[in-house]
């Protein structure tokens, strides 16, 4: 992962019940195709923060919302009960609003004057589950749709795939071993999605939840290079940088 050091600017999004707080770096050339990036329940973390790095340098004005910002939290969830923090935040948090919120921060993406090409959505654990909830809703709600969507590990995925679909381009990476979607559950999702011609999902074998989080000890290098390596393929094809 690329080092933290390239700059990122605070902004808001507007939307009708206040002004979400976004992070946004823009990459080397000023401007590209646009990605919100959407966090795990640790919030925009070092970690996230690294990923949006690495989508910079490959060219795309990134985003980051701070999803738990209705719930007076806008830094990052942190110390040896992190896990525990975050999934009381998830407890508290008002799921439809945040992906109202999401979806206002796509729209808003879409219309800045650095973003030259399509918007797409990549999301780690809950926001690979939001993203795809993201994409689902502007679908259903005849907004412009999402060009591209990639998600890892969606831990929502296994309460929305059968009750909602997405027909963009989407890519779905999910570990074999992961402790919290078991295998069975996995495959179930990868039926369901897959019967969208678009979508493409990847099992890592021996891969547990949040596998591509160095900052964790669920971390694997061979999943988290692999699934990596994918997303980049997929995102170059979906939304060009030149």
């Amino acid at each position: 992962m690329t080092d933290t050091a390239a700059t990122a600017t605070d902004v808001t999004v507007p939307t009708d019940t206040g002004d979400v707080p976004t992070r946004l770096w823009l990459p080397p050339s000023g401007e590209g195709p646009g990605i919100v990036l959407l966090q795990e329940i640790f919030g925009v973390s070092a970690y996230v923060r690294r990923r949006a790095t690495d989508l910079a340098a490959l060219g795309y004005v990134v985003a980051a919302p701070e999803i738990f910002w209705r719930l007076g939290v806008t830094d990052p969830v942190e110390g040896e009960d992190a896990l525990q923090q975050g999934m009381g935040l998830v407890q508290r948090l008002d799921w439809q609003q945040a992906v109202l919120d999401a979806s206002a921060t796509v729209e808003w993406l879409r219309d800045r004057d650095e973003v030259t090409g399509g918007v797409g959505v990549v999301g780690f654990c809950f926001g690979g589950g939001l993203g795809f909830n993201v994409a689902a809703h502007l679908e259903s709600e005849g907004a412009t749709p999402v060009d591209a969507l990639v998600s890892y590990y969606g831990s929502a995925l296994p309460g929305l795939h059968d009750v909602m679909s997405v027909s963009a381009p989407s890519l779905h990476h999910f570990g074999l071993a992961d402790s919290f979607i078991d295998t069975d559950t996995v495959r179930r999702i990868e039926a369901s999605l897959g019967k969208e011609p678009q979508t493409v999902v990847v099992t890592h074998p021996g891969a547990d939840h949040a596998f591509d989080n160095d900052d964790m000890p669920w971390f694997h290098a061979g999943a988290s290079g692999e699934a990596w390596a994918r997303t980049e393929e997929f995102l170059a094809e979906q939304l060009p940088t030149d």
